[in-house]
């Protein structure tokens, strides 16, 4: 655009018209949307477990999910485009609630006793069903959208291209990497408090 704008004699400009703004509205409106989900899915769950830690701990699922859409959107040659973020938002949800499962099953284990550690591997051996059920049905509900089947398939194809994508490294990170930035974070809060319990 600016190559040619160059040509162009003095006192003249190019303005590009049509859909092209809708799309970028529409672009601009749903990003507003992605972040705004998660910043108000982090509010939600503060507000429900009463700490500001622990709903961070929830969230780091979620670049994992931004990951997996990223990597699922690339492999299929599919554009990012309004289904394909609105896929993401969905995902989002899922992910997040995935994650909450396992922190408040964690929390639970270190209300009766155990140790971060022992909380997070216990969490993560009896939430792991529940998870991979949750995960495994929105992938398979989602299977025929991302192929594309029917007439007009190939429009709403990139929103479950994006789910399947962002539920796959979803699932991974709330399995494994929750778990573990729940246990190396509970862990070093417990050494403070042993050590100011020692110090006093």
């Amino acid at each position: 655009m600016s190559a040619v704008e160059k040509e162009l004699p003095r006192g003249s400009h190019i303005v590009v018209r049509g859909q092209v703004q809708t799309m970028r509205n529409s672009f601009i409106g749903l990003s507003i949307g992605l972040v705004g989900a998660i910043v108000l899915a982090y509010l939600l769950i503060v507000v429900n477990f009463q700490s500001w830690l622990d709903p961070f701990i929830i969230i780091t699922a979620l670049p994992g999910a931004l990951a997996g859409i990223c990597w699922m959107l690339l492999i299929s040659r599919t554009t990012l485009n309004v289904p394909s973020l609105t896929g993401a938002i969905m995902c989002m949800g899922v992910a997040t609630a995935n994650s909450i499962l396992m922190v408040s099953f964690a929390r639970e284990q270190m209300a009766e006793g155990k140790n971060a550690i022992d909380a997070a591997l216990e969490a993560g051996y009896v939430r792991i069903r529940p998870v991979l059920m949750t995960a495994i049905a929105m992938i398979i509900g989602m299977v025929p959208m991302a192929i594309g089947l029917g007439e007009g398939g190939e429009q709403n194809a990139p929103l479950g291209r994006a789910v399947i994508g962002g539920l796959l490294f979803a699932t991974f990170a709330t399995l494994f990497f929750v778990p573990c930035v729940f246990a190396i974070i509970h862990t070093r809060l417990e050494r403070r408090r042993h050590h100011s319990a020692a110090t006093a």
